[in-house]
């Protein structure tokens, strides 16, 4: 288990677009493991690549759906997208705080998986939420810039069900 330093708001690495990934190398594989460990160990149910300092098109989400593995997003983008859900959403590197965001109420991601396949998912409600997040980081994108209203401070039991 290797953990990585969560980047937060104001590195100027969070407002770089990623390189998209071109080859599986044992330092991606890493890479990849450690985000999913960083990701758990903070409670998160998604984490980009620039969140932990690397500009690479690579992301992780988690939303605990029973009988479901993480999912891996290499060089992800949406290609469908419907409806709308406006609900509370923070991160990890924007801790201690969460607001009001719109986001698609579902949509559909080509991506690459640990192998280089190509894979499309399709996800709604939170699924949906994390996977347009994380996407987001990836172009230098944080989601305070779509938040409706203030910002408001969250415990952690708030922040436990919000990310």
């Amino acid at each position: 288990m290797a953990l990585r330093t969560i980047r937060t708001e104001g590195d100027p690495v969070l407002g770089k677009i990623c390189k998209p990934v071109k080859d599986i190398t044992p330092r991606i594989s890493q890479l990849i493991d450690d985000m999913l460990d960083t990701m758990y160990d903070a409670g998160g149910v998604g984490l980009a690549a620039p969140q932990v300092g690397v500009l690479r098109r690579i992301a992780v989400v988690d939303v605990s759906e029973e009988g479901t593995e993480p999912v891996i997003l290499i060089n992800p983008e949406v290609i469908e997208q419907e409806g709308e859900q406006t609900g509370e959403e923070g991160c990890l590197s924007v801790p201690g705080v969460a607001g009001k965001v719109t986001r698609p109420e579902a949509v559909k991601v080509r991506s690459l998986d640990k192998n280089l396949n190509e894979v499309i998912y399709e996800a709604e409600g939170l699924k949906a939420r994390a996977f347009c997040h994380e996407i987001d980081h990836l172009d230098g994108k944080l989601y305070t810039r779509l938040v409706e209203g203030e910002l408001h401070e969250v415990t952690y039991e708030e922040e436990e069900e919000e990310e």
